[in-house]
């Protein structure tokens, strides 16, 4: 036996197992805490519930859960990576752990992408949990799941951009205060619950452009109506993904 057998190898481990570390510990935080849970989960499943069972609000022709069920699998998508996110990131940049983060050896684009990765793997069992409590309320769902994927994975990056430069630019007491008034905004006026189409034209050409809106409209037409890719929707999303990801990379602090 050689005498460096047993000899210390200092230095950082490999960046992919880094990154494949912080995603697992992001998302561990994430799903133990109580209040993201009844942003993420909760709030969208008993709204599913409630608006396919009771006839509040007028859907249209055919099956509430059917106009509904798209919707909230948008909203969904904004608890998590746009509320949620923003919120937990705007805490930690107040308390100093991202700047501890960012002196650590992983580097802060990992530390982003590993945070990117844990909103991901919770909107999997957003869309599993969400999906078999509309299937059990009668949903038919339509369409080619890769638009669908597309479509989400459009929406995570707008809402992801837009959350962490909420967060990287306010204080964590204002960032908490907006993103929450911002979820309840897009849940009124996103055509999550309420159709697009019961709002005044001028408004409706404006919330029409929100990606919310290019979202849950993206997702209707291809689950409730069978659509083919539904581009304009598309493209809505890939420029506020563009503008919100760019703004945060360029203005975010980490102090």
């Amino acid at each position: 036996m050689s005498t460096g057998t047993y000899a210390p190898k200092p230095g950082a481990a490999p960046v992919g197992r880094m990154i494949a570390a912080q995603t697992a510990l992001e998302t561990r935080m994430l799903l133990r805490n109580g209040e993201q849970l009844l942003l993420t989960v909760i709030i969208p499943s008993l709204l599913l519930v409630l608006f396919s069972t009771v006839d509040i609000v007028d859907t249209g022709a055919g099956e509430a859960v059917d106009f509904l069920a798209p919707g909230v699998l948008a909203l969904a998508v904004l608890s998590t990576a746009f509320t949620g996110q923003a919120i937990a990131t705007g805490f930690e940049r107040r308390y100093g752990v991202l700047k501890r983060l960012g002196a650590s050896p992983l580097p802060r684009w990992a530390l982003m992408t590993a945070k990117t990765l844990a909103v991901l793997v919770t909107e999997v069992l957003q869309v599993a949990l969400l999906t078999t409590i509309a299937l059990a309320l009668g949903w038919s769902p339509h369409g080619n799941p890769f638009s669908v994927l597309l479509l989400l994975v459009l929406g995570t990056a707008a809402f992801s951009g837009l959350g962490l430069l909420m967060a990287g630019t306010l204080k964590a007491e204002a960032t908490l205060a907006a993103a929450n008034l911002v979820f309840l905004l897009l849940l009124v006026g996103g055509g999550v619950i309420v159709p697009l189409d019961r709002f005044p034209e001028p408004a409706r050409s404006v919330l029409e452009l929100l990606p919310i809106s290019a979202l849950s409209d993206g997702l209707r037409d291809v689950l409730q109506n069978g659509a083919a890719m539904p581009w304009g929707d598309a493209l809505v999303l890939a420029v506020w993904a563009v503008l919100g990801l760019g703004a945060a990379a360029k203005f975010f602090r980490w102090e």
